[in-house]
This record gives C-alpha cells, sequence and structure tokens, in this order.
C-alpha cells in the first residue's frame, strides 16, 4: 500500500509502540508521554490513512488487516529515517561521502595518493572517491570554483587565490640515460648537447634548465611528455636522457639506466596537498592522512 509523504515520523513510531504492545497504556509508558495524546495521535494517524488501523478486544488493542500491512510500511520507513540521519551524522564527522580529488603524475609515482587513499578507506570504509588527473594550475581554478575538495599539485598555490597547502614531499631528481648510452657509465656527468625529454608542466622549463647552466650544461631540449612514465618510454627507446623523480622505478627490464645527479642540481620536485580555507570534514580526514 502507498504511504503519504506527509505523514509524521513521530505518529508512526507511536503507531509502532501501540502495535508491538497491543496496549496504550504501556505504549505510553515505554514512550514517556501520557495516554491521552497517544490516543489523539492515532486518531489523527487514522484520519490520515482514512483506515482502521486497530480493534478493541477487551483490553488489547489488535491490529487489523490494514493496520498489519501499514506496520511493515511503518517499520520500514523508520528504518529508512534512521539510516539517513545516521548518514548525515557521520558526514558531518568526517565518516561518509563522495570527495573529488585532483592530482599530478607525480603524486601517483611517489606513493602520496596510494598511501592516503588506503589510510582513508581504512577509516572511512563508504567513503567515495573521484580522482581527476589534471595540472597544477588546473587544479587551483577547479578549487576556487568549487570542483574540487583537496589537490594533490607540484607547487603552493598563488597568495592571491585564497588556497591553503601543505608541503608533503620533496624529493631529488635522477638522471634517465638509455642503457649502451656513454652517460651509463661516464664517471662525470656532461649534457652540453645531449637531447632531452622535458616535462609539460612541473618543474617547468625555465626552472630545469636554469638548473643545468648552472653545472654548465645545455640540453637540447626535443621531446617533451605530461607524464614522467611516458618520458621514462622515450628515453628506453633511445630519444633522449629525462630528469626524474627519485622515487619513479622504471618497468623491469627496460633498458634504462638511472644517474645520481651531483649535489649541485639544485631542482626538486615538491608534492603539495591543497584545499579551500575550510574543507569538508571528510576533506579534512584525507589531508591529515596524506
Amino acid at each position: 500500500m502507498g504511504v503519504s509523504s506527509v505523514l509524521d515520523l513521530q505518529q508512526l513510531r507511536y503507531f509502532v509502540a501501540v502495535a508491538e504492545t497491543e496496549n496504550v497504556g504501556q505504549a505510553a509508558e515505554l514512550l514517556h508521554i501520557s495516554q491521552s495524546p497517544l490516543s489523539r495521535q492515532l486518531q489523527q494517524l487514522e484520519s490520515r490513512l482514512g483506515l482502521t488501523l486497530f480493534t478493541r478486544e477487551k483490553k488489547r488493542l489488535r491490529l487489523t488487516p490494514a493496520g498489519r500491512e501499514f506496520l511493515a510500511e511503518a517499520r520500514a520507513l523508520l528504518a529508512h529515517a534512521q539510516r539517513v540521519q545516521q548518514r548525515a551524522a557521520d558526514a558531518g564527522r568526517g565518516k561518509l561521502g563522495t570527495l573529488v580529488v585532483g592530482y599530478v603524475a607525480g603524486a601517483v609515482h611517489a606513493g602520496v595518493i596510494g598511501k592516503a587513499l588506503q589510510a582513508l578507506q581504512q577509516q572511512v570504509p563508504g567513503a567515495r572517491l573521484q580522482l581527476r588527473s589534471l595540472a597544477s594550475a588546473d587544479q587551483f581554478a577547479a578549487l576556487q570554483r568549487g570542483e574540487l575538495d583537496l589537490g594533490y599539485t607540484y607547487a603552493a598555490p598563488p597568495l592571491e587565490s585564497g588556497l591553503a597547502s601543505c608541503l608533503l614531499l620533496e624529493e631529488p631528481f635522477r638522471l634517465a640515460v638509455p642503457t649502451g648510452h656513454t652517460l651509463a657509465t661516464a664517471e662525470a656527468l656532461d649534457l652540453r648537447g645531449e637531447p632531452l625529454v622535458a616535462p609539460l608542466s612541473w618543474p617547468a622549463r625555465e626552472e630545469l634548465l636554469a638548473a643545468c647552466a648552472h653545472l654548465g650544461w645545455t640540453p637540447d631540449v626535443r621531446y617533451e611528455a605530461a607524464d614522467p612514465a611516458a618520458a621514462l618510454g622515450l628515453v628506453a627507446a633511445g630519444l633522449g636522457l629525462a630528469f626524474v623523480q627519485k622515487s619513479l622505478v622504471p618497468p623491469a627490464g627496460a633498458p634504462v639506466v638511472l644517474r645520481e645527479l651531483p649535489q649541485a642540481f639544485a631542482l626538486r620536485l615538491q608534492i603539495h596537498c591543497v584545499h579551500q580555507g575550510s574543507p569538508s570534514p571528510l576533506a579534512h580526514r584525507l589531508m591529515m592522512v596524506s
């Protein structure tokens, strides 16, 4: 049977209590109200439904066939209302909900994303996440528009953006060289004129080249790759050299050698966690485990 959307949950609770005790006096004691208002609530419910829910037999109230049918629906409605209320409370405490998270490839290769999401899943099994691969600048804009809850970027947001951030990781770069290249075993590194696979986003080409220039290197930028793994693929094909974050490991058997860079090569890869000034409870939880 259908149930009107204007039904009062309190009246449903009263009805269920009376149906289960079959006695208005006992139900009133359980509900901590007096008998008269409880009887009035039942009468109002029957009037609203246009049904007779009970028949009186001696001192007991018995459910009519319509009452038994309505009892099943009332219990289902109350259970659903309880679930909705609990989920709302959990969401307010950061235990449920959906997060939209932006990230750069470096955050994945460094293990930052995987570790954070694993920790969040252990704490909040019901949490849902949408992951979006976006450049740092695109994440800043999406966060300002409210399209992201959290972002993992290569740089801190501009001060004028109104966004907040914290530095999660800083690691050096290594030089990826094709196996068989003279620089794969050379004692000293000299990149002057060597073909280079440069990143499209961060670190910016100017900063990369400036770090090389500090050591007297002038690489020849011939290729660009959006993802560090793609850069390694070009190196493996013998097309050039690439600077990759230290945590990035080539696939097993890949014809790539990773060389340590001189300490004077000052460029470092950074991963920042960026968020709005007042993150949601669930976003705050993810920040805490990042």
